[in-house]
């Protein structure tokens, strides 16, 4: 399966959570609601995935977490805020550079629908 493909079926089980849980709860709250309605549609998913950072090829001991991660190949950043801001399509951003992925979905699940370009964004390695 490639990146679109998983992308498809990622923004499928994000409308399945949403029209189910609503708006306004704590993103962990979906990141397992999430992760639960991938793994049933035969995903591998891993959840708070470590990314470590490097500088000048030297561990630096710190790093940055993702919420999940789909077969190994597509990131998603999930958020509960007001809304989303260029600071958290930067964090994807980040995040797929470190971990050298093509593909991330970032979601707001704090809106009143979710919308491309208002609550779900796709940020390809590279672009916002």
């Amino acid at each position: 399966m490639d990146e679109n493909e998983i992308m498809y079926e990622i923004r499928g089980a994000c409308f399945e959570v949403f029209r189910e849980l609503g708006p306004g709860l704590l993103e962990s709250v979906y990141v397992k609601a999430l992760k639960f309605v991938l793994e049933e549609n035969d995903l591998d998913v891993e959840a708070e995935v470590d990314v470590p950072v490097f500088f000048k090829q030297q561990l630096l001991g710190i790093g940055f977490r993702i919420d999940l991660l789909v077969e190994n190949k597509v990131i998603i950043e999930l958020k509960s805020v007001k809304e989303i801001e260029d600071v958290h399509k930067k964090q994807l951003l980040t995040y797929l550079k470190l971990s050298n992925k093509k593909l991330g979905l970032l979601v707001n699940f704090n809106c009143k629908e979710l919308k491309d370009r208002e609550s779900m964004f796709r940020i390809i390695n590279g672009t916002i």
